[in-house]
């Protein structure tokens, strides 16, 4: 009887830790949760394409005028490991700073979620879920909420050639909760 009750306790020792070490990882509880941010962003209209109506181009402004903000490249939002949606803009503002702006975002919170600029293409479904790491990528930071607008300063010292995409990155588990492309605006001067 002495022997089966030491093995039993070895075994709920265990159990009790492999369910702490999982709760910890997993944080199932995020699931249900949401953090919503509402920053101000700053209003920027994009170029509407040739042949449109609608709000003038906003480009280089005319010489004397003060400068602008400016959107560089834009996309939407699609879905990877959960459900994404919401749009993101790569904007320089007047003062020359750069900007990643998250318009309505829509994503499940999750552990350890980060907001990536990458220089990978955004391929929907599930073979999009772990390209971002395979390549060029810069980290803005921790994603400050699951829903809503929110803005990450892009440092000075970082090349924007290439990066074509946006993920919000589990760092945890390696994998995208979701991604936008990040294509050129026309009408917009370069970085």
């Amino acid at each position: 009887m002495g022997r089966r009750r030491v093995v039993l306790s070895v075994l709920a020792v265990v159990a009790v830790t492999g369910l702490g070490v999982s709760l910890y990882l997993f944080q199932p509880w995020r699931l249900m949760t949401d953090r919503e941010v509402r920053e101000t962003l700053p209003t920027v209209a994009e170029p509407q394409p040739a042949g449109t109506t609608g709000s003038p181009a906003a480009g280089p402004s005319p010489t004397g005028a003060p400068p602008a903000d400016v959107v560089l490249a834009a996309g939407d939002f699609v879905t990877h490991e959960h459900d994404t949606s919401g749009r993101a803009q790569l904007v320089r503002l007047a003062d020359g700073r750069r900007q990643l702006l998250l318009r309505g975002l829509d994503t499940s919170d999750g552990p350890d979620l980060r907001v990536w600029l990458t220089d990978r293409k955004v391929l929907p479904g599930r073979a999009g879920w772990q390209v971002f790491d395979d390549g060029r990528w810069v980290e803005l930071g921790r994603l400050k909420g699951n829903i809503g607008d929110q803005a990450y300063d892009i440092p000075a010292s970082v090349d924007l050639d290439g990066l074509r995409s946006v993920s919000i990155w589990c760092k945890r588990f390696a994998v995208s909760f979701g991604a936008a492309p990040l294509a050129a605006v026309t009408g917009s001067a370069p970085a």
